[in-house]
């Protein structure tokens, strides 16, 4: 694969497992990322590795799995390219940061980094209630406990891979199921209703994906446990638009008051405001910004 450069394939992996080398099914480490891939319902695990550099990226990409036809082969291709963002333009952006000074320093510092995207809506949208009010460590944990009691599983030369559990499989689990993982009754409901609506097809989340930002809005909102914070998330990470924007994420507007604000957190308001001047690249503006604080980005003040 050759990825729309720069392309640093260390950060966009690194961003992927929350620069922590694993993270829930996923793991980067000694600069290949493990991932198993659910494909059209068979699984499939991908090795995927840089052959090439920032400015000339290549990466291979190995797949494993019992069942490896043709067809299978090309969906978990183009489902990597998804996940890597391979065909990531980054120009506009990079154009628009280069006149604010600390915003152009962590570009510099972050060169390459395309936004990794989750492998599917619905998984997104589990991860996005999953994480809301919550810390980040909290959030990791009930990922993994998550994937471990309900995912599917792949065992390649005595090590088990673990992918993110299908539909149906929390649908089956039902609010008790969930709830005994350590996700509140609320949250339990809200995964299990969406769960059961996919399963049965009344929900069409990857329908969405050739509607409007307007539109996917108003539709994922009408869902219960969704609200804007979780819409901004699904542009960024679900649907690959450009200009998401989670203004109600207080680690954000943390971030921004580290390095816009001399180190006092922007309000929720302040934060929209204040990004309106990136528009229409917000999303990648929120990726660079989380991606330097996980990574340990020293933020100068201002």
């Amino acid at each position: 694969m050759h990825p729309t450069p720069p392309y640093h394939f260390d950060l966009t992996a690194g961003f992927a497992t929350f620069f922590q080398g694993r993270y829930g099914g996923d793991i980067f480490e000694e600069g290949i990322l493990h991932k198993l891939l659910d494909v059209n319902g068979h699984l499939c695990l991908s090795r995927v590795h840089s052959l090439g550099t920032v400015a000339a990226p290549e990466l291979e990409v190995e797949l494993t799995g019992p069942i490896l036809n043709n067809s299978v082969l090309d969906a978990a291709r183009q489902q990597i390219a998804w996940i890597l963002g391979i065909e990531q333009d980054l120009t506009g952006f990079y154009r628009l940061v280069k006149e604010d000074d600390a915003l152009a320093s962590l570009a510099e510092a972050m060169r390459g980094l395309h936004i990794p995207h989750v492998a599917s809506i619905y998984e997104a949208l589990v991860l996005a209630i999953l994480g809301q009010q919550i810390s980040s460590h909290v959030a990791q944990v009930l990922r993994t406990l998550l994937i471990e009691r309900y995912g599917q599983s792949l065992d390649i030369d005595g090590v088990l891979y673990r992918s993110f559990p299908r539909p149906d499989a929390l649908a089956s689990a039902g609010v008790d199921g969930l709830h005994a993982l350590g996700f509140s009754v609320r949250k339990s409901e809200y995964i299990w209703e969406i769960s059961r609506q996919v399963t049965s097809g009344t929900l069409d989340l990857e329908g969405l994906r050739a509607r409007s930002d307007e539109e996917v809005a108003q539709a994922l909102i009408a869902l219960r446990g969704v609200g804007p914070w979780t819409v901004h998330w699904l542009f960024i990470r679900a649907f690959g638009r450009t200009d998401g924007f989670p203004y109600g994420d207080l680690a954000l507007c943390r971030i921004m008051g580290q390095l816009f604000n001399a180190g006092t957190p922007f309000t929720p308001e302040q934060a929209l405001d204040y990004s309106r001047r990136w528009s229409p690249y917000r999303s990648y503006v929120t990726a660079y910004l989380f991606a330097a604080k996980r990574s340990g980005y020293a933020f100068p003040s201002v």
